[in-house]
């Protein structure tokens, strides 16, 4: 039987901690945050993504591509795109890491952060799956997973490691595994993919929130716009549609980051 769901994960940042962190006037460096998002949408709406990536770039006719790279746009095209996407039927996630504040002994491994924040992510599809079900009766109840493709990674790896999560017996992992089809979890190309372009744009809503511009401003609008896709539950959006590591009072959030916080109220 086919799966019910379909999610497309993207990320905006990197999850590099040894490099100096990027520092206002100078676009060198490495990110201060790394988000990682996911688009969860009905199977049966596969085809319509690419109408709806479509129709973001038609209201774009001056681009060359119908390609979406996110932080190519600029602020008005970013704003059209996000305000296509809150009206489409899917529902959007992310898991927010702030860099800084992370010792920089505890993630040693390549791709470890990387793996830990993804895990927090899939945690919250899962949740979303099962609680969506009753609403969505078609297929078996599954998730297919697909990440857009990243340099140095391999997903058989991931597929190893959420195996290990699912026999973990500590209690710590939150996973409703009946729903995640671990052997489903894949790769693609961003360019190939109109699905992996939304997830690409909500990534990048969320970061443009938490990660200062060159001139050191963050702009919370364009995930204030996404607000009404994001995955909540009993009207709570954090922890569940926005998941911040480590806790908010330990992320040194300045004014207009604490702007992102009130919009999840």
């Amino acid at each position: 039987m086919a799966h019910t769901y379909v999610a497309y994960i993207d990320e905006s940042g990197d999850d590099g901690l040894d490099n100096p962190f990027r520092q206002i006037g100078n676009a060198g460096g490495s990110s201060k945050w790394l988000v990682i998002s996911a688009c969860l949408f009905r199977q049966t709406h596969s085809l319509d993504a690419v109408k709806w990536r479509d129709e973001i770039s038609d209201k774009m006719p001056e681009r060359q591509s119908r390609t979406l790279h996110f932080a190519k746009l600029n602020h008005g095209q970013k704003l059209a795109t996000v305000q296509t996407i809150a009206g489409k039927p899917l529902r959007a996630l992310s898991v927010v890491a702030a860099k800084e504040p992370i010792p920089k002994d505890i993630y040693t491994e390549k791709n470890q952060l990387y793996f830990y924040m993804t895990r927090y992510l899939i945690e919250r599809l899962s949740w979303l799956c099962r609680d969506h079900r009753p609403l969505a009766p078609e297929g078996d109840g599954r998730v297919a997973i697909t990440f857009s493709r990243r340099g140095g990674m391999q997903y058989d790896e991931f597929r190893e490691y959420l195996e290990r999560l699912k026999a973990d017996a500590s209690g710590d992992v939150r996973i409703h595994w009946p729903v995640i089809d671990i052997d489903a979890v894949t790769a693609a190309d961003h360019s190939k993919s109109a699905s992996l372009q939304l997830a690409d744009a909500v990534a990048s809503a969320v970061a443009a929130g938490f990660e200062p511009d060159r001139y050191g401003n963050c702009e919370p609008r364009y995930a204030e716009t996404l607000k009404p896709i994001t995955y909540c539950r009993k009207k709570k959006y954090l922890s569940y549609g926005i998941k911040i590591v480590p806790n908010n009072d330990q992320c040194n959030l300045d004014q207009q980051q604490l702007k992102m916080l009130e919009i999840w109220k």
